[in-house]
């Protein structure tokens, strides 16, 4: 039998990697941090293996690691050493985020990402304001409008302290707009924001809320994260923030996700980030921790296949372990 068409001819070892279409570069990664105004040494996360959350004055120290393997973006995340009901230790000039951020802008090279949320400051754990009852009734959720101006102060501050980019992740409606705004106003027209334009209600993200101390004390976000059945809403999502000014779009979760990715790529010419979200990562460690899989194959190819997906930046608390042998 005769084959005119033979895919293995390119499959050999001499050739391989150059067909190959994708790849993954410490230059596609940012590293998330945990920066915590309540500890005085480092904390292991045990849902999180590998990953800590280090004091305000070893955010730099914290940093300068990551940049030892090659990447060179981070976003900071907060926990600040006390929390009310409108999360004002979010914008505090001596918050916990806008401290690191300074030290981390004068003393390394890294490119400085800040989350934009209220989640971790707020004493019931929701992302914005409450409307009058919702403690009691799980009809009601967070007063959309007035969070906006709380984001805006929290996304002038961290530019302010020296962020380079900041990224509102609470799905409000018209966060971007509204931060937008407030940054060219306040002359950090400048900096960019990389929006969370499709953020999901994730069953994924619970050891970043053991991580951030930002779970919900009652209640759900399912009335402001997108639901993880629809699709098409997401590109209604995506559309908003680009008219509202977003410079890089972001998908979160990414692996459960990549349909929406990809789908993010296709009609919009942005960057477009991921996240592979911190319940992506503690399954695969807890896999390779029992021997069922190898842990530095799988998260590579994690990485893989979110950037065959049509992603040009990847948060993953994955970026050091695998730039450091990429």
């Amino acid at each position: 039998m005769e084959f005119t068409r033979r895919p293995r001819r390119l499959r050999t070892d001499g050739v391989r990697g150059l067909v190959s279409e994708t790849d993954v570069a410490a230059s596609d990664l940012i590293a998330p941090i945990f920066v915590d105004a309540t500890a005085d040494e480092r904390v292991p996360i045990p849902s999180m293996p590998g990953h800590e959350r280090v004091p305000v004055d070893e955010a730099v120290a914290r940093v300068r690691e990551v940049r030892e393997t090659g990447v060179g973006a981070v976003m900071v995340f907060g926990i600040p050493a006390s929390k009310d009901d409108r999360g004002t230790r979010a914008w505090a000039s001596d918050g916990v985020v806008q401290a690191a951020v300074r030290a981390i802008a004068a003393e390394t090279d890294a490119y400085v990402v800040t989350d934009v949320c209220l989640c971790e400051y707020t004493d019931h754990g929701h992302c914005g304001v409450l409307e009058p009852g919702a403690a009691e009734d799980p009809t009601l959720t967070v007063e959309n409008d007035e969070t906006l101006g709380l984001l805006e102060k929290v996304a002038v501050s961290h530019a302010a302290a020296g962020a380079d980019m900041v990224a509102p992740s609470g799905m409000m409606d018209g966060m971007v707009g509204a931060i937008r705004g407030a940054l060219d106003d306040a002359g950090h027209d400048d900096v960019p924001i990389m929006s969370y334009a499709a953020k999901y209600e994730s069953a994924f993200y619970g050891p970043f809320r053991d991580a951030a101390d930002g779970a919900p004390a009652f209640g759900d976000r399912r009335h402001y994260q997108m639901d993880p059945a629809n699709a098409r809403e997401a590109m209604r999502e995506v559309a908003l923030d680009v008219e509202q000014g977003a410079d890089v779009l972001m998908v979160k979760p990414a692996l459960p996700y990549l349909d929406v990715v990809s789908a993010v790529r296709r009609e919009f010419d942005h960057p477009v980030a991921a996240y592979n979200v911190s319940g992506e990562y503690a399954m695969l460690q807890a896999a390779a921790e029992q021997g069922w899989l190898d842990l530095e194959a799988v998260a590579h190819e994690s990485l893989l296949s979110i950037k065959r997906a049509g992603a040009d930046l990847i948060l993953t608390y994955f970026a050091e372990a695998v730039a450091d042998r990429l």
